[in-house]
């Protein structure tokens, strides 16, 4: 991995980790959009679009709205993307191989990004009551710097994932995949159908209407039996 390629995967991480809530939210932070592009600027598209459509389904339920902060899937995509390129390109895996060792190492990482934003979140909220004061005081430019403080420290939040699922993830990697890929490359493609069934059984889990639990099934149930005639 270059530089340049390590800057500009750490650059989509910022982009879309404020787009998750702070700045936009034009959804570029969903895992099927965050991992497809992560893997555009590496020289890999079809590496990100696996590990989003991945990812995607094991977090479909589990949304950063209100007070709820589930681990940070925008990293974890993007994060994942960058090693499945770091170890098919560095350490010669193969691609399925790759992808599989990455999102073992990715999913359990992006539980940073919950104490991450736990921090930012505190944060914010002293610099919230800090803009109240200036608008009081009628200093409207202190309250502009106090919002773009706090969207900075959202960005920060998203960079310090990022770089924590990258380099420990690296890391890891150098020392664990020549011991786990011969083990992995029989089940790699047990892998890709496991992490879709785990993620459509969250989904049906939050279901209870009965006829919208029917029609789910029936849709998942067709998109596998086209796969499968495909």
């Amino acid at each position: 991995m270059t530089i340049a390629e390590c800057l500009l995967a750490a650059l989509v991480a910022i982009l879309c980790g404020l787009d998750r809530v702070a700045v936009g939210q034009v959804m570029i932070s969903r895992p099927i959009v965050a991992a497809p592009l992560t893997g555009f600027v590496l020289g890999e598209p079809l590496i990100g679009l696996q590990i989003g459509m991945l990812v995607e389904l094991l977090w479909l339920g589990r949304l950063p709205v209100g007070a709820s902060i589930p681990p940070d899937d925008t990293q974890a995509s993007v994060g994942g993307t960058f090693l499945a390129v770091y170890v098919s390109r560095s350490l010669l895996c193969p691609e399925p191989v790759a992808i599989a060792f990455s999102l073992i190492l990715a999913l359990p990482l992006g539980k940073f990004g919950q104490l991450f934003d736990h921090m930012v979140r505190r944060a914010n909220n002293v610099l919230g009551r800090r803009a109240e004061r200036f608008l009081l005081a009628g200093e409207l430019n202190s309250v502009e710097r106090s919002h773009l403080a706090g969207v900075g420290n959202f960005a920060v939040a998203s960079l310090c994932t990022f770089t924590v699922i990258a380099v420990a993830g690296a890391l890891l990697s150098d020392a664990l995949a020549p011991l786990f890929a011969p083990y992995l490359e029989p089940t790699g493609s047990w892998l890709y159908l496991a992490l879709p069934l785990i993620g459509a059984s969250m989904l049906v889990a939050n279901i209870n209407i009965s006829r919208s639990l029917t029609l789910f099934s029936a849709s998942f149930a067709s998109a596998l039996l086209i796969l499968w005639l495909l």
